[in-house]
């Protein structure tokens, strides 16, 4: 007899998985409670690392169902959604995603529905990388600098080199800057790299 499983996720303690529980008995799903598994975990971790997911992943038997209110409480990235969808469907386990009006994503429509989402997401992802280079290589040429500003000006650095020479120690020059021990090295190292080039 097949049983079915809730797995609801947030990725905050702050946050609670209780809209989740809902949306799902409201889709007329009726799931004994000691079949919830609810976790407060960032999605970042993939699914099987996550501890209250792979002891699901021990309990789940063939035949069983796992419901789930989004694709993306499933893993980290398309990927991750991928493998964790194709290790249950291997076991024999289907899985539902509301999201995709409860299709069950180990059935062919299913597949086909995932694979098209996967696409997408890929291909926003690679569009994204490309705006952003396409972003950087444009600010290089504007001529802007990248990265954090320096923390200290060109006038406190010349400044901390003259102080540096004359004896003074690192920690000093950085707290009377109030920077840090590397920013102060960072200034020095940069001027001592100039000369010997």
């Amino acid at each position: 007899m097949s049983r079915t499983f809730i797995y609801a996720r947030v990725s905050t303690a702050d946050q609670n998985t209780d809209n989740q529980i809902h949306e799902i008995e409201a889709a007329g799903f009726a799931v004994n409670q000691r079949r919830i598994v609810t976790e407060s975990i960032s999605g970042s971790v993939a699914a099987t690392e996550r501890p209250q997911f792979a002891k699901l992943l021990d309990r789940l038997e063939p035949g069983d169902v796992l419901i789930v209110t989004k694709l993306d409480r499933l893993g980290r990235n398309a990927m991750d959604v991928r493998a964790t969808v194709e290790r249950l469907a291997a076991e024999g386990v289907r899985v539902h995603c509301l999201a995709l009006g409860g299709v069950d994503l180990t059935s062919a429509a299913g597949k086909m529905n995932m694979g098209v989402l996967i696409a997408v997401a890929e291909f926003e992802r690679d569009l994204l990388i490309e705006r952003t280079h396409a972003g950087i290589a444009r600010a290089r040429a504007e001529g802007k600098k990248m990265g954090r500003p320096p923390a200290l000006t060109e006038t406190q650095q010349a400044e901390a080199l003259q102080r540096l020479a004359a004896g003074e120690s690192v920690s000093q020059l950085a707290r009377d800057y109030g920077t840090t021990r590397q920013s102060i090295m960072r200034v020095r190292g940069k001027a001592e790299g100039a000369i010997h080039v």
